[in-house]
């Protein structure tokens, strides 16, 4: 072979840019062009509820805890290691040491400690175990702000930042290897005419939250295809809509008679309509039920239905609430009100109708200006988007002068309501220091004498767990004057108010009633509950002050919102509206943040989140409708 015909070298960064432009503009297929094998077939088995599921505690092998020392990590890691890559861990460790990234709270530095560790001179930042943990490592950190997928120059951007010489390049090896998915939608806003193919976007995913969000949309079709008949006729749900205490629960009611899936939006206020619409539903013998996503939401919608007809998600998904599933694994239901449907993630929602049986209604209620799931997907957003059922927006507004505060917040507004009774307080800081000494007064003191609101039923929430005024400081400032102790349990006292967090996205606040060689005893309204020893470490802090994502879905008769001057970075619109939202009859701002709480709710919306659920759903509408 001469020189002349001889091919030449590849670039796999210009490769890569290549295909991208190609698929983008329709003259390529990605499948076409990564040649990764197909995945196998994606088995339908019913999930189990992930947010549901409690920290699994694992049998340690004695080699992992010396594998970790030698490569100076702690050996307390070693249960979380086994816990999320088997019992081969050391041997799966050795033969790739950056697997460690793999482990939740494992950083990226700390997994190249280690690798530099146990390999010496052949650790390589550009390594291709390396790139490719960190590539999936940087789309698991994307799920923790709700991504179930990114573009492949966000990644590679990403890679840049751990000082990867060749992100491009590092991309296309991870895809080539298996480690990501390329993923592939048609351009929905494209020009219209032309004969060419249509554009796609192409993004990058994980085979785990890809198989959710296809297997959502692919049940809400199934949902919609079977939909038909069911008991009660429609002058049956003509009437029930007739009856409804109000015309937006009215409409609701008609809009679920004629539908399988129906999108229901509006604020606090609102959680009647869907309320009224599963007590309609009983009533024309449908067996209904309205699930929630904390348990004082379904206290608070229970008082308005009949017995065991409100859930939470995670009840229903575990079996602990609501109808027991047929031999199928299917949930007996005829029609599904999911309240706080705003904070849906992708595998919970899946899970969710991958339950229920063909032809039965399912209704999502919730309200899109609150912050989103705590986890990947956009659940609501995305099927409002896809404007394919019926959307009932509420005309119910939420009371009072918070009510009015808040409505203005969602549309971008903050302005001065008028609080005859002191229902808005701000109260004005200089620092972190006096944020925490004002908050502590507030909760212990003023409020109480004020509104009559015992110190027990006032929530604080301010953005962060850390800096000088976040849920730490807070709490400790709170415990020393509320509930003074050694903390003699794990840093815990019997009366101490805590947070249980047992999985990303679910938050069950309790109190704290005994510790034994089992474990934490805690006790909330619905009694008392075990936290095995060996997780309370991970899974319990103290509960006075949480976050406005902890507090989304409950609501308590007051509410001191923390606003510390290095708020600034972190709240948006969403976030204060969501907080702000918190209190029923009182609401106070301990307000250090200055003129950055006003452009927050005024320029900031919310950072958007790239997911894939509306463009499959409209993929599955166009390959549905009828040729011309």
């Amino acid at each position: 072979m001469t020189a002349e015909n001889a091919t030449p070298p590849q670039d796999p960064a210009a490769e890569l840019r290549a295909a991208v432009r190609a698929v983008e503009r329709g003259e390529r297929s990605a499948a076409d062009f990564f040649t990764r094998p197909a995945p196998p077939p994606r088995a339908a088995a019913r999930r189990p509820a992930g947010e549901g599921a409690p920290p699994r505690l694992v049998s340690v092998p004695a080699d992992v805890p010396a594998l970790l020392a030698a490569g100076g990590a702690p050996e307390s890691l070693a249960p979380r290691v086994v816990s999320a890559l088997g019992e081969g861990a050391a041997e799966e460790l050795r033969a790739d040491p950056w697997r460690l990234l793999a482990v939740a709270g494992v950083r990226p530095e700390q997994a190249d400690g280690f690798a530099r560790a146990l390999l010496g001179d052949d650790c390589a930042p550009d390594d291709e175990r390396r790139t490719r943990a960190l590539t999936v490592w940087l789309l698991e950190r994307a799920a923790l702000a709700g991504h179930t997928a990114l573009e492949p120059a966000a990644i590679a951007k990403g890679l840049v930042g751990h000082a990867v010489p060749d992100p491009d390049a590092a991309v296309r090896d991870a895809i080539e290897a298996g480690a990501v998915l390329v993923l592939q939608h048609a351009v929905a806003d494209r020009p219209a005419g032309g004969e060419e193919e249509a554009p796609v976007r192409v993004l990058l995913g994980l085979d785990r939250y890809a198989l959710a969000e296809e297997s959502l949309a692919d049940g809400l079709a199934r949902l919609g295809a079977t939909f038909g008949s069911a008991p009660g006729g429609d002058a049956d749900w003509a009437a029930a809509a007739g009856a409804a205490p109000s015309a937006s629960a009215a409409e609701l009611i008609r809009a679920a008679a004629g539908a399988a899936l129906v999108v229901h939006t509006g604020g606090e206020a609102a959680r009647a309509e869907p309320a009224a619409l599963v007590a309609a539903a009983r009533s024309l013998g449908l067996r209904a039920y309205a699930a929630t996503h904390t348990e004082d939401g379904r206290r608070r919608l229970a008082a308005a239905l009949p017995d065991g007809a409100a859930v939470t998600v995670t009840g229903l998904l575990t079996g602990a609430e609501g109808p027991e599933r047929d031999a199928e694994g299917l949930l007996p239901v005829d029609l599904l009100a999911v309240l706080d449907a705003a904070q849906l993630g992708a595998e919970a929602t899946a899970a969710l109708v991958e339950s229920l049986p063909d032809g039965a209604r399912l209704v999502l209620s919730g309200d899109p200006l609150l912050l989103g799931a705590a986890g990947p997907g956009q659940v609501l957003t995305d099927v409002l988007g896809a404007g394919l059922c019926p959307h009932i927006a509420s005309r119910t507004p939420d009371p009072g002068p918070v009510g009015e505060l808040v409505s203005g917040i969602g549309v971008g507004e903050l302005a001065q309501v008028a609080a005859p009774e002191n229902e808005v307080v701000t109260v004005p800081v200089r620092d972190a220091g006096e944020a925490v000494h004002r908050t502590v007064q507030l909760v212990a003191d003023s409020v109480p004498r004020a509104f009559g609101v015992p110190a027990e039923e006032v929530r604080v929430i301010t953005p962060g767990h850390g800096g000088a005024a976040g849920t730490r400081a807070l709490n400790a400032a709170l415990k020393d004057r509320l509930n003074p102790g050694p903390g003699r349990f794990g840093g815990f006292d019997p009366g101490d108010r805590v947070a249980h967090s047992p999985a990303p996205g679910r938050t069950r606040l309790a109190t704290v009633a005994d510790a034994d060689a089992e474990g934490l005893w805690l006790t909330d309204s619905d009694g008392r509950f075990r936290v095995a020893r060996e997780a309370v470490a991970d899974t319990v802090r103290h509960g006075w002050a949480i976050t406005a994502h902890q507090a989304a879905g409950s609501r308590w008769p007051a509410a001191v919102v923390v606003l510390p001057g290095d708020a600034a970075p972190v709240i948006d619109r969403p976030w204060v509206y969501t907080a702000f939202s918190r209190g029923e009859r009182h609401l106070s701002v301990v307000q250090g943040a200055g003129p950055a709480l006003a452009q927050a709710v005024g320029e900031r919306p919310g950072e958007p989140r790239t997911t894939r659920l509306r463009a499959l759903l409209a993929e599955q509408a166009a390959a549905s409708a009828p040729a011309d």
